[in-house]
């Protein structure tokens, strides 16, 4: 009888292992991040755009979130950006980003993530990168980077190509 309740508390302790990735308790519910849950959550949200759910592309996004776009203009609030975005939602389709790359990494509880993307954009190769904050059992969006990726033996041209703009821009943050 000793051996067969030794069997049962050693299956229970093989059971209670830990998981792969850390789990965070936040308001009595526990959470275990994964990348791939991570990776839906993006990739949903990238979905979003392309079905042209606002709803549910903004709904990602929390209160307090910055978008920053390619332009140097491009350092949005989360209203801002929906004021920007919505008649491009509206006409039924804003743009379509799909994840070629993704590196994600975890704060010590897990309830802070950052990530780095390369994207597949009608720009062509784009980089995104953000933060994800858990809070009351939800993801939300905190902070997202789009940059287009410039080949090294293009940057030149680029550079070139954007002076007049920049300088522009320059003047009129100056003031």
């Amino acid at each position: 009888m000793k051996r067969i309740i030794h069997l049962c508390c050693i299956a229970a302790l093989v059971g209670c292992a830990a998981p792969e990735k850390s789990t965070t308790s936040i308001s009595s519910i526990s959470v275990t991040v994964t990348d791939s849950l991570i990776d839906a959550y993006l990739d949903d949200w990238h979905a979003a755009a392309a079905s042209a759910n606002f709803d549910d592309y903004f709904g990602r996004l929390d209160s307090m979130s910055v978008f920053i776009g390619t332009d140097a203009s491009e350092n949005w609030s989360k209203g801002e950006f929906a004021a920007f975005s919505k008649p491009y939602f509206d006409q039924g389709k804003a743009w379509s980003f799909t994840a070629i790359e993704r590196s994600i990494y975890y704060s010590k509880d897990s309830s802070v993530i950052w990530f780095d993307e390369l994207l597949d954009t009608w720009m062509g190769t784009c980089r995104g990168s953000g933060v994800l904050e858990l809070s009351n059992k939800d993801w939300n969006l905190k902070h997202y980077v789009l940059s287009v990726a410039i080949p090294n033996e293009s940057i030149k041209d680029v550079v070139k190509a954007k002076e007049s703009l920049d300088s522009i821009f320059r003047a009129t943050i100056s003031d």
